[in-house]
């Protein structure tokens, strides 16, 4: 059977069409969402979990291709002390759970999809993103076909793609990007796959309720991504197999939720830590230490902040520091690798500044007795940038299209927060603004283009 794949960059899930209806599967006890992590005791053993959930007649070729990495896998596993069959790796809540217990032991990786298309990849690099996707799509098509009537196997997908993985490496970041989703889908068990762009996806959920034509400006704000679509939508457009020629104008970048969060947890969090504060020279502290303490979506940025050289900076700089208790804070968060709960507190005060005026971060896990608060305007003027470069992907959208939108369709957790709203309604006052489904919006339109490529063969 077929079904519609959101592998995004905060959340994964998966939908289905019953009686002419969109369902989405659940992927864990209590949610339809999986939270787009995933941590492993050991890195080298990503590999060997992968192996173990390859069907027998592709193992003995995935062996030849991580010949090393799976000698190293057990090694790894032999100087943990694991039996054969203990888990090691992790994924969404789970993987959460085990980073915030462990977080200096293991490897953790959130929104793995945000490194897809990266230029200046090393091979070995490639092959890890590669068994990372892989390893989560065996996980998410195990977890929903568990809830399909007993037999039924997934063998077709429509998987949503951001219309620019990157903001840099252009049209070969976006191939290279997509061929490691489609790599990761075939040894996860799809036998047939299509790409779908996510905005024109979130808009086709709409689409499905419209009465008229219009000429749609959809704003898909995700985790990770970006991605504005100007498209003619209507009874009169949303029974062809072809919609090229409905499709007027697109952008994308590489700006989305975790930039928010990242910039956040500069403003708010990062001065706690010393950003900001005077050398005995009377310089200020250099900036990126602490950037790359939170860039959690930069895989150089978190190279270099776990590098020996990295400790080494920090300690000169508190030996150079008018307020060393601060930095001392920066040396334990590179020490224990607290990045990622920081840019995770981040995210949770940008949630309930959703529906709260200011709100006080907990940081006692960097030192006992810190708390940041938050205020609305911190987090609007944080992620100025941010929105500025959302603006422009609008603008650019539109220039393509040489069309005024009827109605501004505005998707992704991200569009969640009222800052984000704000902005977008501010840039056309006299254009309505429909918000659609923040979650389930892109998976529903995957799900409707699945029904229509795939027919409705099992």
């Amino acid at each position: 059977m077929f079904v519609g794949f959101d592998y995004g960059s905060a959340n994964c899930s998966v939908g289905v069409m019953e009686n002419e209806q969109f369902r989405l599967l659940p992927l864990s006890k209590d949610s339809s969402f999986l939270s787009s992590t995933l941590y492993a005791l050991d890195r080298e053993l990503i590999c060997e979990a992968v192996l173990k959930g390859l069907p027998q007649s592709a193992q003995s070729e995935y062996r030849q291709l991580r010949r090393g990495q799976l000698a190293k896998a057990a090694h790894a596993r032999r100087e943990l002390d694991l039996a054969p069959d203990e888990q090691a790796v992790f994924v969404g809540e789970q993987a959460i759970e085990a980073y915030l217990d462990m977080p200096d032991e293991g490897f953790y990786v959130r929104s793995p999809k945000s490194f897809l298309g990266a230029v200046g990849l090393r091979a070995d690099q490639m092959s890890l993103f590669e068994d990372i996707v892989t390893l989560m799509m065996q996980y998410i098509k195990g977890q929903a076909e568990m809830h399909l009537p007993e037999g039924q196997r997934i063998t077709k997908a429509v998987i949503g793609r951001p219309v620019n993985f990157q903001g840099i490496g252009g049209e070969q970041s976006n191939q290279q990007a997509e061929a490691v989703l489609r790599i990761a889908a075939k040894r996860a068990g799809f036998e047939d796959v299509a790409f779908l762009f996510e905005p024109i996806a979130a808009g086709m959920d709409y689409e499905a309720r419209l009465k008229e034509n219009k000429t749609v400006l959809v704003v898909d704000v995700g985790g990770g991504t970006t991605d504005c679509s100007v498209v003619k939508m209507g009874p009169g457009h949303c029974q062809s197999q072809n919609r090229h020629d409905d499709f007027l104008g697109h952008s994308g970048q590489r700006i989305g939720g975790n930039d928010l969060d990242i910039a956040l947890s500069m403003a708010a969090f990062m001065p706690h830590l010393g950003l900001g504060s005077l050398m005995m020279n009377q310089l200020p502290m250099p900036n990126q230490p602490f950037w790359n303490a939170v860039a959690v979506n930069d895989v150089s940025a978190q190279r270099d902040f776990s590098s020996l050289s990295a400790r080494k900076l920090i300690e000169s700089l508190i030996k150079d520091a008018q307020e060393p208790e601060r930095l001392s804070r920066l040396l334990k968060v590179q020490q224990q690798q607290l990045g990622y709960q920081i840019v995770r507190s981040a995210e949770s005060a940008k949630i309930a500044l959703s529906s709260d005026d200011d709100v006080t971060v907990d940081l006692s896990y960097i030192e006992v007795g810190v708390k940041a608060k938050v205020s609305e305007t911190l987090f609007e003027n944080a992620i100025d940038m941010p929105l500025s470069r959302i603006e422009a992907l609008m603008d650019e959208a539109l220039d393509q299209a040489k069309a005024v939108p009827k109605v501004i369709y505005v998707t992704g957790g991200t569009a969640r927060s009222p800052a984000i709203y704000r902005k977008i309604a501010s840039l056309h006052p006299n254009v309505p603004i429909v918000v659609g489904d923040h979650f389930s919006s892109v998976t529903a339109g995957l799900t409707r283009w699945a029904h229509k490529i795939f027919s409705v063969s099992p």
